[in-house]
């Protein structure tokens, strides 16, 4: 087999390329040193270390996974030869960039979005701090509609007359209260009396009756005071309150509508060039944004104050006839009437130590 080897290549004088033309002397001479290492491993093989010097070459042949591709043919030079191994680091490289370029996207989207949230907020904040401003030293002009700031004038000053009311119904409850508590002792103490002094045990006896029912009629009257507070208080801070919040809104939406007109209005006095023409048209689309968002709080405020008069009607006059029959029933001593006047108004009184926290709660 070695021989027919050498023969065959004995027989290659003139190689031929891929191109068709024939090798240089270089190459003949690499040919033929080749063969002289060809001969050379036929007689390690021969030899008895031959099969060991055979199987190093085996073992420490080319690792599978280093590999190469070739690009150019056979004989070719080196430029183009590609290692594997950075085939696959170059495609977990690409994996990992493209989803680092994806994170880094949607953090700007999001770092953008904010910034463009606070450029509007403090472009927003400068006009309207302009206007407000403009108004107060009397160069700016301001929307009015004058019957609506009228009664926004009067709800507040029917608000405050309310809160005096509240204040003082509340000072009434408590004083009472300490009337009650104190009624309520002096007549315990008078029971004491009545059954430690045999001589005045009469006196003291009825006197101490006396105190337990008009401590009983102050009670009822508390609960019927209570109730009048308890109404109060819910139509002036929160009926109230909230028609108040919504005035507060129109009143801020008021000032950026005249804010943005003013601006508007500033522009077209302006040259008419490319780029102003372009803010105009900007302008006008908040103007036209901020005027019906103005237009719509107005219709808010008047309907609610609107409702909130006849709310308030309805409030007042039951509270008031309870107020009124309760206190003259009490003051007339006529406990029949006055027990009658919380049925008529569907008040319960609560028993007896219900105030005071359980044992449950206590603990």
């Amino acid at each position: 087999m070695a021989d027919s080897m050498m023969s065959k290549a004995a027989t290659m004088e003139i190689p031929i390329n891929s191109n068709g033309d024939s090798r240089t002397m270089a190459e003949d001479d690499s040919l033929e040193q080749a063969t002289k290492i060809h001969w050379s491993l036929k007689e390690k093989v021969g030899s008895p270390l031959g099969h060991r010097d055979l199987q190093q070459v085996m073992v420490s042949g080319p690792n599978l996974n280093e590999t190469s591709i070739v690009s150019g043919g056979y004989g070719g030079t080196t430029e183009g030869i590609i290692p594997t191994s950075s085939i696959k680091g170059s495609n977990m490289h690409l994996t990992n960039s493209s989803s680092s370029i994806t994170a880094d996207e949607a953090t700007r989207g999001v770092a953008v979005e904010k910034f463009d949230i606070v450029k509007k907020w403090g472009l927003n904040t400068y006009k309207c701090t302009k206007q407000m401003i403009s108004e107060r030293f009397g160069r700016g002009s301001r929307t009015v509609d004058l019957e609506l700031e009228a009664q926004i004038e009067v709800l507040r000053e029917t608000k405050r007359k309310y809160e005096n009311v509240l204040r003082l119904a509340r000072d009434l409850t408590n004083h009472f209260y300490s009337m009650v508590q104190t009624q309520h002792a002096l007549g315990d103490t008078f029971a004491d009396l009545s059954q430690k002094s045999p001589e005045l045990r009469d006196e003291f006896g009825y006197n101490a009756e006396t105190q337990k029912l008009l401590c009983k009629n102050g009670e009822t009257l508390l609960g019927a005071i209570n109730f009048f507070v308890s109404s109060i208080n819910t139509l002036v801070n929160k009926t109230m309150e909230d028609t108040l919040m919504t005035i507060k809104l129109y009143e801020n939406a008021r000032l950026e509508f005249d804010a943005y007109r003013a601006d508007l209005e500033e522009l077209n006095l302006g040259p008419r060039d490319a780029v102003t023409i372009a803010r105009i048209e900007a302008a006008q689309q908040q103007y036209q944004i901020h005027k019906d968002k103005y237009e719509r709080l107005r219709s808010d405020v008047t309907i609610k104050i609107k409702f909130l008069d006849e709310n308030k009607v309805k409030v007042m006059h039951k509270q008031l006839l309870l107020f009124h029959n309760a206190i003259s029933a009490y003051f007339a001593g006529n406990q029949q009437q006055l027990e009658q006047t919380l049925k008529q108004f569907n008040i319960k009184l609560k028993p007896p130590g219900a105030d005071k926290p359980s044992w449950l709660e206590e603990q």
